[in-house]
This record gives C-alpha cells, structure tokens and sequence, in this order.
C-alpha cells in the first residue's frame, strides 16, 4: 500500500483512533561549564491530524531528573517521512522548557508506526 493510501486510511477524520507513535531520545548537554548533563525522554505521539495531504502529531512529555530537575515539551512533529512499505516516521528538533537556569535542544524521529501491521 502507499504511503499516501495509507495516510488516507489512518487520518480520516473520524470518530476512529488515528494512529500514534512512540518516541524516545536524549536532550543535548548543557551547561557545559558549571554543571554539564543531559536528560532522557520517552513518550507516545497524539493522534494523527491531518494537514493537506498530510499530517503531523502532537507531542508532550517530561524528561528525566538531574540534580533536583526536570523539563518538559510541547509542540508537534513534522509531516510524514516515508521510510518503504507503506510506513513513515515524523522527525522534531526543538527546545524544552526552561528549568534551573538552563534549557535543551534535542532532536529525535518517531519509532515506525504499527511496526507489525501486514
């Protein structure tokens, strides 16, 4: 199936789930002087809304602790990124929130939607 075919099947909009995907990753380091570190994150996408012939997925999560610490995100993915067989991915490249003095810059993909679909 295509990944348009199978872009039209999963972002109807309708009062069916669309699909998400997983995401995990690793902020940047900062504060590479007075304390350097990084944090981790792992989350699920929001549904697929459709945009145009596209879509993109909202995301939100909150890192990991580091010294009495933590950051969050909100935003939202890039369009689809086929990657073969009719599936995609989504990439994003952003800031967290500002906690301790600092923020992160991180940049992750999703995993593939339903990997084990036919």
């Amino acid at each position: 199936m295509s990944n348009q075919k199978s872009m039209r099947r999963c972002c109807n909009c309708c009062s069916e789930q669309r699909h998400v995907h997983e995401l995990l990753g690793s902020t940047f380091i900062a504060e590479r002087e007075e304390d350097p570190h990084n944090h981790r994150f792992a989350t699920v996408t929001g549904e697929a809304i459709r945009a145009g012939n596209d879509h993109f997925h909202e995301v939100r999560f909150r890192t990991d602790f580091f010294e009495n610490h933590f950051h969050e995100f909100r935003g939202r993915t890039t369009g689809a990124i086929p990657v073969g067989d009719g599936r995609h991915v989504h990439f994003i490249k952003d800031v967290t929130t500002v906690n301790d003095g600092h923020r992160h810059q991180f940049r992750a993909a999703t995993l593939i939607e339903n990997p084990i679909a036919e």
